[in-house]
């Protein structure tokens, strides 16, 4: 069993990654082979509408571009289970993780009639997001929409995929450093210190379930 881990986010250490990797600890407990990439590590670009993976004496599944990602999608295809994770930047996953998954998909999805998804294995998968945004004001600001759309992506991996959101981050070390009035530091320091170990458990569980498949 052999689950890869790819980190959406420019910090390492921080609320994204630490999920990830609790989610990798669960996976290893489970008795998992585990692996964390870290994709601002990498320089790659996004598709370049080259559509060489669509050409009739192409290679379905297989992008044609050659650069430091290209490694890391040929380890996917080979994975068990495929987490990835992300902030969210101006209501949407980062840069760097759309344009990963452009790459990753794209060259898997065909313009045919009936049949729309070439990619040959089965990778089970989920999606790990924290925010800024508290719970209640993500369901009324139609967050759900993003997350159900990107989990409809993942699920053309063949397996099935997952959901876990991480509100309200802790997102400075020390906020009186920085222009931000509208967040109260004390309540975010209360939800690092309550919810975000919740958190953190969910994904080790999250990451043990998926590794027991």
């Amino acid at each position: 069993m052999k689950v890869i881990a790819v980190n959406g986010s420019p910090r390492k250490s921080w609320n994204t990654a630490t999920l990830l990797q609790k989610a990798l600890d669960g996976a290893a407990s489970a008795g998992a082979e585990t692996e964390l990439i870290h994709l601002y590590d990498l320089k790659y670009r996004g598709c370049t509408s080259c559509f060489a993976c669509k050409r009739k004496d192409g290679i379905p599944g297989h992008c044609a571009m050659r650069d430091e990602l290209t490694d890391v999608l040929e380890k996917i295809t080979r994975c068990d289970v495929l987490l990835l994770g992300t902030p969210i930047y101006f209501s949407n996953i980062t840069g760097e993780m759309l344009s990963f998954l452009e790459r990753l998909l794209f060259s898997s999805m065909t313009y045919n009639i009936g049949e729309r998804c070439t990619f040959p294995g089965k990778i089970s998968s989920a999606f790990i997001y924290t925010m800024n945004v508290p719970a209640d004001a993500m369901e009324k600001l139609g967050y759900r929409a993003l997350f159900d759309h990107y989990q409809s992506l993942l699920e053309r991996l063949g397996g099935p995929s997952e959901i876990l959101v991480s509100n309200d981050t802790y997102q400075f070390d020390d906020y009186s450093l920085y222009e931000a009035s509208m967040f109260n530091e004390k309540h975010k320091a209360q939800v690092r210190a309550e919810q975000f170990p919740i958190d953190c458990r969910k994904a080790f569980e999250m990451g043990a379930r998926l590794a027991g498949k």
